[in-house]
């Protein structure tokens, strides 16, 4: 909103000062600035609001030390962290931006779903809360918004030379010329094209590229239908699967927050690469016109977490509960599928496969023993995998500050894959 007021008074009244909204970087700094602002101010007078209105947590007894004394901690605090994310969003983002209403409608839409799943748990006293199969129907179409934006929107793009589309087959949105450095310090007048593409990087590898139609162009004439049902289904499970899996890992005090704080100023960094022309370049990364707002969206997210963090480190003052859980985990997929990272999600969102993985490995081999020897036997003391540590008795602020250790270590490893190739 006030990018679109300062351009406005820049271009018509010329006032000193206001031509600094046109740069990503002054509005990246000032929306963490207002998103920590909100979540340390506001976010006292909310966690005071949801005891009055007991809005406590039921804590299950797992048998786990320190357990007891969280019991009737407020929930629903992702309510600071999504009114952290919108607001300095709103204020400082381009509201013209597809890629920013994708991202305001993913915040949006999935913090209704957690929220309408807490408030049955603690309102209607229903354990269960929502249904699961309305919760993942609520995640498939927020995949199918996304996925169908990215297909059809000429707002979603990549550059690459003219050339390069037309011998590809590419749908050419839009052409230009320019100035590329060639060999020896030359500029060479190069035709460039905005082009539909279904192009997203490949990390590790030396050219970088994975083109999904490759992987249906078996089917000739109906490869384009194909390739639609392909990378929609790829979209949903990847929303699902990482919104999930931050439901998951949000079991102990700071741990949900503190890992996805670190994604996602990772994820301002390969937001800031592929949105920069010369950055993008040098790097030899897809240059992804208008993706460069998505660094204030990321900026946002990033003061929401560790705002939250203020109130929800050990011992917490507040839980997020599905409000935030689901909310941080879907935002941090929908970003990495449309900045074309979604393959480097299993290493930048380590913390988050293992704590999936652990349950899904827990329950096969309970069934499995269970079924071979009449007795069922487990491979961890308990899952989720931080639960498991608990068990072993080392203590959850521990814990914690490990697992944003390894966090640190997989997005440092995943940055350095814009090189590593």
């Amino acid at each position: 909103m006030l990018y679109h007021i300062f351009e406005y008074i820049d271009k018509y009244y010329n006032l000193p000062g206001a031509g600094l909204f046109q740069y990503i970087t002054f509005r990246s700094a000032a929306a963490i600035i207002l998103s920590l602002v909100i979540s340390l101010i506001f976010g006292g007078k909310i966690i005071s609001s949801l005891k009055r209105l007991q809005v406590g947590e039921t804590v299950r007894d797992l048998g786990l030390e320190g357990q007891k004394a969280k019991e009737g901690t407020p929930t629903m605090g992702g309510i600071i962290i999504i009114m952290a994310i919108l607001i300095p969003c709103l204020l400082f983002a381009r509201l013209d931006n597809v890629y920013v209403l994708l991202m305001i409608f993913t915040t949006i839409w999935l913090g209704l779903i957690g929220g309408a799943d807490d408030y049955i748990k603690v309102f209607k006293k229903n354990k269960q809360g929502l249904s699961g199969k309305i919760k993942v129907l609520g995640q498939v179409v927020l995949g199918l918004v996304v996925a169908l934006t990215m297909l059809i929107s000429n707002d979603v793009v990549i550059r690459m030379p003219l050339a390069q589309a037309e011998q590809g087959g590419y749908q050419v949105v839009k052409t230009y010329s320019t100035l590329l450095p060639r060999v020896n310090d030359v500029s060479k007048l190069t035709e460039m094209a905005y082009v539909k593409s279904s192009l997203t990087n490949l990390p590790f590898w030396k050219n970088n590229n994975l083109d999904y139609f490759h992987l249906v162009d078996f089917a000739g004439d109906n490869s384009t239908l194909l390739l639609w049902i392909v990378f929609t289904l790829v979209v949903i499970f990847i929303v699902t699967a990482v919104s999930n899996a931050a439901n998951l890992t949000d079991g102990i005090d700071g741990l949900a927050a503190g890992t996805s704080a670190i994604i996602g100023a990772t994820l301002g960094i390969f937001a800031y690469v592929s949105g920069n022309t010369i950055i993008a370049d040098y790097l030899k990364i897809l240059y992804l016109p208008n993706s460069a707002e998505l660094v204030i969206f990321s900026a946002c997210f990033l003061g929401a977490c560790i705002g939250f963090l203020w109130h929800n480190s050990y011992p917490a003052k507040v839980f997020m509960g599905d409000t935030g859980s689901l909310t941080i985990g879907g935002i941090i997929a929908v970003l990495a599928i449309l900045l074309r990272k979604e393959l480097l999600i299993p290493l930048l969102c380590g913390i988050f496969l293992a704590e999936n993985l652990s349950v899904v490995l827990q329950v096969s081999y309970f069934k499995y023993t269970k079924k071979k020897y009449g007795e069922g036997r487990r491979i961890f003391k308990m899952s989720p995998l931080h639960h498991h540590f608990q068990k072993l008795g080392m203590h959850e602020a521990k814990i914690v500050t490990r697992f944003w250790i390894i966090g640190i270590m997989l997005a440092i490893v995943s940055v350095i894959s814009l090189k590593v190739r």
